[in-house]
């Protein structure tokens, strides 16, 4: 059946036009009766093509032989050189059973690969990139770049190692320098034949593996028909006997020999020839219909292959002694005198000799059976070649991707086909390097291990025959063979994968392929603040989760950085942005600008926009409506409102209600002042300015993110509101650039019971277990404030009295309804002392704090008939005149601090 994928033969246009119509039953190409097929008897219309005869011919053709192509590659790779070299020998020493359980197990593992790998293949549109490309797409950068580059190594591994197991065979007896260095040469030689096959394209690389194939198909037939053929006496000095069933019997179980005599040594050494079923899915990029092919013809390849596998144990085992001296003079004959022990004395030859003195040079056991020369030759070629292909095809995917710096040169491709030609040079000098090292049995384990790795892997699929669990089944076992091979190695596969890791973790890349890592963030962070809603609340667990008044956040840096400051990493903060409805308008993409701007900035926040018809209503629905369950702000922060004696009356009335619905929301209140001039506020009440062309590229630095050094931090604890003034400083201390910072505590006192309430102090903080020891007692805070100051307080006011008294014919009460927000003279005079006690309080602030890093002041809390604008100029008053940012706070009454462990 054609798949949608496959049927795309046209153009991608053609394609695209073809997805707006109807399939019928038989494909999704083929076309039911519409209307729109028939308008070309209409005038000035145009006829919806049908696709023709040929298309829909082409369409079934395409998808036969694109699964042809991926069965034929799978079972090229994984008929490797194990096949031919080292099966019998593992026969010999596990036996008939084990080394049929070793085919099994490995089997098991590459299955569950498969069928997992067959689900990401059809869960959408693939392109080349092979294994890497579905990986990446499906968990993400993170995970899919560092086994994209593992992978793409291991397959010039893999390349290397199949061309020294060809360059080993020599069956001519031919010598160039040593056995050693004819590896080397051989191997290099061949491995730049198979290079130049790979850049004359992949038309010249499919045909010579079709070759390989039909080679492959001879030699294994060759081999079945040579096990019923009767030997002769050469053979059988050799160990060869045809079927016998003694010698099946003494072949079924294990004969371990040897350092590397154990069954895991033995299944080290078989799994990689099971490990080829990722080759089809390599090249994905040049099948026509990958989402049918792979999972067909992987799992085909498979199935075939694992037969072939059991039946050379079982045939060889059948035929072969395991030991035989290769002399003709061992027959036995009428007249052949001296011991004969073992099966081979039934057999009609002496081979006791050799087998005691360990000397038998021929036999399962002593010699590695090639089979068919011409089966080596082939299934070592093909494997080679196919995996010489395959690496610089995941390599150019990955270099084009850009997650990696340095490695873009290699993803440059030519030609129609765009060759990774550069890439292929990358492969040729690795597989030369190990070629060099000419050990077949060392490379064997070294690609073991790499495949291994990439066992591990992880949505709609159209591919239904997978299991989670299966998926799962293979990764652990995956990981644990590796471990149980070499640890060492494992060790240093996995530090490599992990430094990789961390690398594009901390770089993010700015790549978004929908990966599952994405899915299964988001069920888990759903998971776990369902979870919290049946967790009650504790004192020990409180954290400030702010909601910041920010506007656009790169409009007010100052205030992000504080709020991150403190939240970053521990608890929750979002940036509301009031739009004012009747001043402003936004881009589209403004959202997506901001959130940006964030992340460069690195501040861990969550961006909401309202849009308000004033900064109240605005802030009301925030408080009302932002957060998640328990995920839910439960401080709001402010900027303060410097430019409050020009602006208008009602803005001042709205910013200070917004604190009154602060504290009725039984929030906590944080107001932000900086003494440089940033306001804060005001952009509110003007249009937003258009953030589009600004992007991520205003990153204006602030003090917060500059290293504080041992500057103080000043906390002027005049009022308590539960703890949160103290909590706020002490999480800046736990920050790096305010760590070497000193905390110190202000408090209210009178010189007779001065030191008594220093130690009540102290000892508090230390129930708190709060590092704070600098504590100062304040025992001049009552005292009349200086006349100038005063009388500074009482100018900058008088624009907004009511001055009544001094009006005659007109009542208070008459006024009063006029202007609201005035101040009447007998509120004046009502808020005399507590407007005192505020300017004197700044005065000791002023002259205590000039050098502090940071002052934080108890925010005073506004009764219900203090007039907004005298409440206003309180807060003015409190912090002005000082050097640094500072921070007006108040709790809810509520404790977030205890000394108490439970």
């Amino acid at each position: 059946m054609c798949l949608g994928l496959l049927c795309n033969s046209g153009s991608d246009h053609q394609g695209s036009k073809m997805e707006l119509q109807r399939s019928s039953l038989y494909s999704t190409l083929d076309q039911v009766p519409q209307l729109e097929h028939y308008t070309s008897t209409l005038p000035h219309q145009q006829a919806r093509k049908r696709p023709s005869l040929e298309a829909l011919r082409k369409a079934f053709k395409a998808s036969y032989s694109s699964l042809k192509t991926c069965i034929i590659r799978c079972m090229l790779n994984i008929w490797g050189v194990i096949l031919f070299l080292r099966l019998s020998w593992i026969t010999s020493q596990a036996g008939i059973l084990l080394t049929c359980l070793i085919v099994m197990m490995s089997v098991t593992v590459t299955t569950a690969t498969a069928l997992s790998i067959s689900a990401i293949a059809t869960n959408g549109r693939i392109i080349s990139g092979g294994t890497y490309f579905l990986i990446s797409r499906s968990l993400g950068p993170e995970i899919g770049a560092p086994i994209g580059m593992v992978f793409s190594f291991a397959n010039a591994l893999a390349c290397a190692l199949n061309t020294v197991g060809f360059a080993e065979v020599d069956d001519f007896g031919t010598v160039i320098v040593d056995s050693v260095n004819d590896v080397r040469i051989v191997g290099v030689i061949t491995v730049t034949i198979l290079l130049f096959i790979s850049l004359a394209g992949m038309e010249w690389e499919s045909k010579t593996q079709i070759l390989f194939f039909i080679a492959l198909m001879i030699s294994f037939a060759s081999y079945l028909v040579g096990t019923v053929i009767p030997h002769g006496t050469i053979k059988q000095a050799q160990g060869i006997f045809g079927y016998r069933g003694e010698i099946f019997v003494s072949n079924l179980k294990p004969d371990w020999r040897g350092p590397d005599g154990n069954f895991f040594r033995m299944f080290a050494i078989f799994f990689p020839a099971t490990t080829g079923i990722l080759s089809g899915v390599n090249i994905c990029g040049d099948l026509k219909d990958p989402s049918t092919a792979i999972p067909k013809g992987t799992l085909l390849a498979i199935f075939w292959t694992t037969i072939s596998y059991l039946v050379v144990p079982l045939t060889v085992g059948a035929c072969v002694l395991r030991d035989a001296s290769g002399n003709i003079s061992d027959i036995l004959t009428v007249n052949s005198t001296g011991v004969c022990v073992g099966l081979a004395c039934n057999l009609g030859w002496n081979f006791t000799d050799c087998t005691q003195t360990q000397s038998c040079r021929y036999g399962l056991a002593n010699t590695f059976y090639y089979l068919i020369t011409l089966g080596v030759f082939a299934a070592s070629l093909s494997s080679a070649l196919g995996f010489l292909v395959s690496a610089p095809k995941i390599f150019q995917c990955l270099c084009r991707d850009n997650i990696y710096p340095y490695i873009g040169f290699f993803g440059k491709g030519y030609g129609k086909n765009d060759e990774p030609l550069r890439a292929y040079i990358l492969c040729y000098v690795i597989a030369v390097a190990f070629i060099v090292i000419g050990g077949y049995d060392l490379i064997v384990f070294h690609s073991c291990f790499y495949m291994l790795l990439l066992l591990q892997k992880g949505w709609r699929p159209a591919f239904h025959y997978y299991s989670k669990w299966a998926a799962l089944y293979g990764a652990v076992i995956a990981v644990l063979l590796m471990f149980l091979f070499t640890w060492w190695a494992a060790l240093v596969t996995f530090s490599i994968i992990f430094f990789l890791f961390e690398y594009v973790n901390y770089t993010k890349p700015k790549v978004n392929w929908g990966s599952s890592v994405q899915a299964s963030t988001y069920n888990m962070a759903l998971s776990s603040s369902v979870s919290l809603s049946g967790v009650e609340d504790h004192i020990k667990n409180f954290r400030p989760q702010c909601l910041v008044l920010t506007g656009p956040p790169n409009q007010r840096p100052a205030l992000v950085d504080f709020v991150a400051s403190f939240t970053k990493h521990i608890s929750l903060m979002i940036c509301g942005d009031i739009i004012m409805v009747s001043h402003s308008t936004r881009p589209q993409d403004a959202t997506d600008l901001l959130v940006k701007w964030m992340n460069k900035r690195k501040v861990r926040s969550f961006y909401t926009p309202l849009s308000a018809d004033g900064l109240r209503a605005g802030a009301r629905n925030l408080l009302q409506a932002s957060g998640l369950g328990k995920l839910k702000p439960n401080t709001l922060v402010l900027g303060f409102k410097s430019n409050w004696r020009e602006s208008s009356p009602e803005s001042i009335e709205d910013y200070i209600n917004t604190i009154y619905d602060t504290f009725d929301s039984n929030y906590n209140l944080c107001i932000l002042r900086m003494m440089d001039g940033l306001d804060i506020i005001e952009h509110f009440e003007f249009e937003v300015e258009d953030i589009s062309d600004k992007g991520d590229s205003d990153q204006i630095k602030t003090v917060f993110q500059s290293d504080q050094g041992k500057k103080t931090i000043d906390v002027y604890w005049i009022a308590d509101d539960g703890g949160l003034t103290l909590l706020v400083p002490y999480l800046l201390t736990r920050r790096k650039r305010w760590c070497r910072s000193k905390v110190r505590v202000f408090i209210v006192g009178d010189e007779q019971n001065m030191d008594e309430s220093h130690k009540q102090m102290i000892a508090l903080l230390k129930r708190f277990r709060l590092d704070f020891n600098d504590v100062i007692v304040m025992t001049d805070s009552e005292k009349r404030p200086h006349s100038k100051n005063l009388s500074r307080f009482v100018d900058s006011v008088a624009p907004f009295r009511l001055w009544d008294e001094q009006q005659e014919g007109v009542s208070a009460q008459e006024l009063k309804q006029n202007a609201p927000w005035k101040i009447s003279d007998k509120q004046f005079e009502a808020f005399r002392l507590k407007t005192e006690r505020k300017v004197r309080l700044n005065e000791i602030i002023r002259r205590n704090s000039q050098n502090a890093a940071l002052v934080l002041v108890s925010l005073p809390v506004p009764q219900s008939d203090c007039p907004s604008a005298l409440y206003m100029a309180w807060l003015d008053t409190l912090t002005c005149g000082l050097h640094c940012p500072a921070v007006l706070i108040r709790g809810n009454q509520q404790n977030v601090l205890t000394f108490y462990c439970q």
